[in-house]
């Protein structure tokens, strides 16, 4: 009597207890899968079935797919090995685990996004003050007939002053040519001149250069009454590399800071 309970107790307790994933193969696992979803009311059989693909997708690494470290059949027997004795309760506590680790992941990338995105911006701020001692002190721009050419060439004329405690060797600009009253330029084009000796602290230079006559210098032809005027964006020192750089942040890196400090600030 003594041991008829005992079995009829086993067996009581494995019929009461969940459902497990069985993935010794592709048909133990499909079928237990099958078996383990009909238990679930719709709720939770949806959030199963979801955390099912989480944890399916965990395991597809980009970089081990390209190299070929991860193959189908890995990718087969790891999937299995991770689903194997799973109840429902444990595919979602399991799915819940991997998203809250990827999502500590995605914050901490995102987090140190910004402060470098805003270190840019900082540093941009601070150089447009030193780059103001980098005068442009006239400024001209004017289409030249080339000899022997029906063609004309666009001529930049500009003289400027080093006052900064910087040896430059090259000097980016942003040309505006504009006319008083019109709200549009006629032009807002970026150029750049790599100085030959370099321009020391407390030197003057001037230099005659020439656009590419086929870009846009070269296409436009501005009224008597459009003014020409330069801005210094950026100086690289003697080894090449970036001393002032003024241009900070484009409108995409703006967009972009502005999103992650939405989401994750």
């Amino acid at each position: 009597m003594k041991r008829f309970t005992i079995v009829a107790l086993a067996i009581a307790i494995t019929a009461c207890s969940d459902p497990a994933i069985d993935a010794s193969s592709e048909e133990a696992l499909e079928t237990s899968v099958k078996r383990v979803s009909e238990k679930l009311d719709t709720d939770k059989r949806a959030q199963f079935e979801e955390s099912m693909q989480i944890i399916a997708l965990s395991g597809m690494d980009l970089d081990d797919i390209l190299t070929g470290r991860l193959t189908p059949q890995r990718f087969t027997d790891e999937l299995y090995a991770s689903l194997d004795g799973m109840t429902a309760d444990e595919v979602i506590s399991h799915a819940e685990k991997i998203k809250a680790e990827r999502e500590a992941r995605e914050r901490a990338q995102a987090l140190e996004e910004i402060a470098e995105l805003e270190r840019v911006a900082l540093a941009a701020e601070e150089a447009r003050a030193e780059l103001g001692k980098f005068s442009v002190q006239r400024s001209r721009f004017y289409q030249r007939e080339r000899s022997y050419s029906y063609r004309t060439e666009p001529i930049i004329e500009i003289s400027v002053r080093n006052d900064t405690s910087y040896p430059v060797s090259r000097a980016y600009f942003k040309g505006t040519i504009a006319s008083p009253g019109r709200a549009v330029p006629w032009l807002v084009e970026d150029f750049n001149y790599s100085i030959a000796g370099g321009i020391e602290p407390g030197e003057e230079a001037e230099w005659v250069l020439a656009p590419n006559s086929y870009g846009a210098w070269g296409k436009i032809s501005p009224p008597e009454d459009a003014v020409f005027t330069v801005e210094v964006v950026r100086l690289d020192g003697p080894d090449g590399e970036s001393v002032l750089d003024a241009r900070g942040l484009s409108d995409r890196q703006q967009s972009r800071l502005q999103r992650l400090k939405e989401q994750y600030q």
